[in-house]
């Protein structure tokens, strides 16, 4: 696959690239001729591989694997940010010595420092997202208001090609939420959120790639993690609460390299501007085999599934702002992920990428949550049942 990215948008600073890098550009610059004549080296880490990247939420779970990803083919990565440079620093590691680097990132309505983050850049990556609102921005901020700017700001830069994060069920229409009773919030605005900023960027970016994952797993994650720390069942004494105890439930998550490498194949596949792509794992599990498996594996075999209730729902109530769970995430875990027609919609296999399977992967993305100061002597002895994984056939 040929890339599509060209010289005509792109505007090298001189101390981001090196001297002969520079040098091929200027002499070839009005020639318009393609970025693929600055390439140098035979790939890899320490070549320069033509894309200059900039990337929104990178510090991001999924961020962090995208950003090695690009520093790994040889890539230039700026990466804008908020508050300390320390929280960051580590991000240089993914990429050679000056090849990642980073901008001040105040606001999504600072327009001024958004055309400074995409000035040199011919690829624009949008993974800004959070589970949980916070005073300073809404689901509406982070997911509608943060997208249409950085489409608007990367269409009048010149950016050629921007990647967009949504989320599998991102749909308005969805009739199959949990409803909590009077006077309760119902939740799920983030994937209506979602729903609407993909109509946005699509509007003033016809051109972009969205990805629309199901939920994403791998080390150090969020999605198991919530299972597994103690805030989940603090309010019910080692119960996990989940609606209906997750047997109505279908889940098909997705490992993050597999989404990484999705990712980076994209960005040289011709046919991936203006293309959707449905991120899911190779099997459809219950929420409840799930969770069970997860739990056990991380040594939880004390813990029980138990079903949400009124009580439940109010002590909720008071921690609108919980970050491991709250009604929003609530909702998004109840609702059962969109059935992919492969036949129609575009996967990664699209993409030249095989999903791997949980049942692989499990083990290794949990051996960071084991509660290793429980496995002394007696209770090494005892035999823990970990659950088989069983996949369901919609």
């Amino acid at each position: 696959m040929v890339s599509g990215l060209t010289t005509s948008a792109v505007r090298f600073g001189r101390q981001k690239l090196p001297a002969a890098v520079s040098t091929a550009y200027l002499q070839k610059r009005n020639a318009g001729s393609d970025l693929a004549a600055c390439k140098r080296g035979r790939g890899g880490r320490s070549s320069f591989s033509g894309v200059v990247a900039t990337v929104f939420g990178a510090s991001g779970f999924m961020g962090r694997h995208i950003v090695n990803r690009l520093g790994k083919i040889g890539s230039q990565v700026i990466i804008p940010y908020r508050g300390d440079t320390y929280r960051i620093a580590r991000m240089k590691l993914a990429g050679d010595l000056g090849q990642i680097l980073f901008t001040p990132f105040d606001s999504i309505y600072h327009e001024d420092q958004l055309r400074k983050a995409m000035m040199h850049s011919n690829l624009v990556i949008n993974l800004i997202g959070k589970e949980f609102e916070t005073k300073a921005y809404d689901y509406h901020d982070l997911f509608v208001d943060a997208p249409t700017q950085i489409a608007k700001i990367a269409k009048e830069m010149g950016v050629e090609r921007l990647i967009h994060f949504s989320h599998l069920n991102a749909d308005p229409h969805r009739n199959d939420l949990i409803y909590f009773g009077e006077n309760i919030q119902k939740g799920n605005s983030m994937l209506q959120k979602k729903w609407e900023g993909d109509q946005a960027v699509r509007e003033i970016f016809p051109e972009a790639t969205i990805f629309r994952p199901a939920d994403i797993y791998g080390i150090r994650d969020r999605y198991f993690w919530k299972y597994v720390h103690k805030t989940r069942y603090g309010y019910l004494s080692y119960k996990i609460p989940i609606w209906r105890e997750g047997h109505d439930t279908v889940k098909q998550p997705v490992f993050a390299g597999d989404v990484a490498t999705g990712v980076t194949n994209a960005i040289f596949d011709s046919d991936a501007p203006g293309s959707t792509y449905y991120c899911v794992g190779p099997e459809r599990y219950t929420l409840n085999n799930l969770v069970n498996h997860i739990t056990r594996l991380c040594h939880r075999d004390y813990w029980e599934i138990t079903d949400i209730d009124v009580a439940f729902i109010r002590k909720l109530e008071r921690q609108r702002d919980n970050r491991i769970f709250n009604f929003d995430s609530l909702q998004r875990e109840a609702l059962s992920d969109f059935i992919v027609d492969k036949d129609v919609a575009k996967t990664l296999e699209d993409l030249d990428v095989k999903p791997r399977s949980l049942q692989d992967m499990a083990s290794i993305v949990t051996n960071s949550y084991v509660n290793f100061k429980i496995l002394d002597q007696e209770y090494l002895q005892k035999q823990i049942q970990v659950p088989k994984l069983v996949p369901v056939d919609d």
